[in-house]
């Protein structure tokens, strides 16, 4: 016998009101028994500034388009920044004009990744007025002395940066690179070593993006690498030590002698692969 139709809709009567007391998919109950929104929903992504969009133009090397960004973000800076600087500056003018300094340096970077290294340099001397102590600045300019053979000049900003900036690798490195072009081999091994204890993989590094240059042109490949083998054999780097020996060997390194003899590649000669580095010819790449 069917129940009767007043008693079916009760029943459904009940479990919709059941229904109506459970959570929702959208909500959750809290540990006081309240519902609360489901935090289901992503993050919205941060907006891509002008600055960030010129860093991915770096990046991807479309400099041209990365130096037409930073400049939009440069007149904007300008706007922000008063002539002269206040008498009391609750610190907005000095953040504006860093912040300023960076994207010059940044514009110089570019334009010395073209090569119009004049271009560069007035940059980099701006982002220095602004700041007086921006290291990476400093030692950009460095750079551009150093592409233009003027070695002296070089290391005299290299200097003059590493006192801002004692700990930096990189401007150790660069230091080292200019002593070298000098054929100050001494002075280029001591300052080498330096920048290789500040960071080990210092002369790993080939990015050119960023705030700081750091050089890698130098015309006499085979010694350069030899003395790379020598600084990374001192500090117990065999691997690394081992593979700059081959590459000294492949562009043309003809003292041999040099790596049975010197006290800093003691540590290699018992290796076999030392051994048969020793043993192999190599034609000059």
């Amino acid at each position: 016998m069917r129940p009767p139709l007043s008693g079916i809709f009760l029943m459904l009567l009940g479990l919709l009101a059941q229904a109506s007391q459970q959570p929702q998919p959208s909500e959750q109950v809290g540990s006081g028994g309240q519902t609360s929104p489901a935090t289901t929903t992503q993050p919205a992504p941060e907006p891509l500034t002008p600055e960030k969009r010129a860093d991915i133009y770096m990046a991807r090397k479309m400099y041209r388009e990365a130096i037409d960004t930073y400049r939009q973000v440069e007149a904007d800076l300008r706007a922000k920044l008063p002539k002269r600087k206040p008498r009391k500056d609750d610190g907005s003018y000095q953040r504006t004009a860093q912040h300023l300094a960076v994207i010059l340096n940044k514009i110089g970077i570019a334009f010395h990744q073209l090569h119009e290294l004049d271009t560069a340099k007035r940059y980099y001397e701006e982002a220095v007025k602004l700041n007086p102590r921006y290291a990476e600045a400093i030692n950009n300019i460095g750079t551009v002395h150093y592409a233009q053979k003027s070695y002296r000049r070089a290391i005299g900003q290299y200097k003059k940066a590493l006192k801002i900036s004692p700990n930096s690798a990189s401007i150790y490195s660069n230091l080292g690179t200019a002593y070298f072009a000098r054929k100050n081999y001494e002075e280029a091994s001591k300052a080498y070593a330096k920048a290789l204890e500040l960071d080990p993989d210092v002369f790993e590094h080939r990015s050119s993006y960023g705030v700081l240059l750091q050089e890698r042109n130098v015309e006499e490949r085979a010694r350069f690498h030899y003395y790379l083998a020598k600084v990374y054999a001192k500090a117990g780097m065999n691997e690394r030590a081992l593979l700059y020996i081959r590459k000294a060997l492949e562009e043309g390194f003809k003292d041999r002698k040099k790596f049975m003899e010197e006290p800093e590649f003691a540590g290699l000669r018992d290796l076999p692969e030392f051994q048969e580095l020793m043993t192999m010819e190599f034609r000059a790449l």
